[in-house]
């Protein structure tokens, strides 16, 4: 049996009020808490890394919406940073470790999930919204 949950993925800074369109992921199963949620998400994240690399698509093609949106930022860049096998294990690790670092966080709806073993509190058409937060550095 297979649980579609639909997840909203933003960087904060000047493209923060922009409404991004949610993105469907296909769980196994429905996650109860954070823990679960986070590493089913990275399992998929990790599972399709590793079918882009078995098949030779390493690099992914950008859109011209794409292109357009990283070059305000100063950047274009395909997100690829190497072509090592990923592993699960350590993904789900680094994943955990920066939710309670702060360096991401997670909402359900309007409600800011801030413990992994916190509940998802489940409810018809619920949206989830992953921020990632930069870090600033200066003198």
């Amino acid at each position: 049996m297979s649980f579609t949950i639909y997840v909203r993925m933003k960087k904060q800074g000047r493209r923060m009020n922009k409404e991004l369109s949610p993105v469907p992921f296909v769980l196994e199963q429905r996650p109860e808490t954070v823990r679960e949620l986070l590493t089913e998400l990275t399992r998929l994240g990790v599972k399709d890394y590793e079918e882009r690399t078995d098949e030779g698509q390493l690099l992914p093609f950008l859109t011209r919406e794409e292109i357009s949106g990283q070059a305000k930022e100063g950047k274009i860049s395909f997100g690829f940073h190497g072509g090592n096998r990923a592993e699960y294990q350590k993904a789900a690790e680094n994943a955990l470790q920066c939710f309670e670092d702060g360096i991401y966080r997670v909402f359900a709806g309007d409600e800011e999930l801030t413990g992994l073993e916190e509940r998802i509190p489940w409810r018809e058409e619920l949206i989830f919204t992953f921020i990632r937060l930069t870090m600033l550095s200066g003198r």
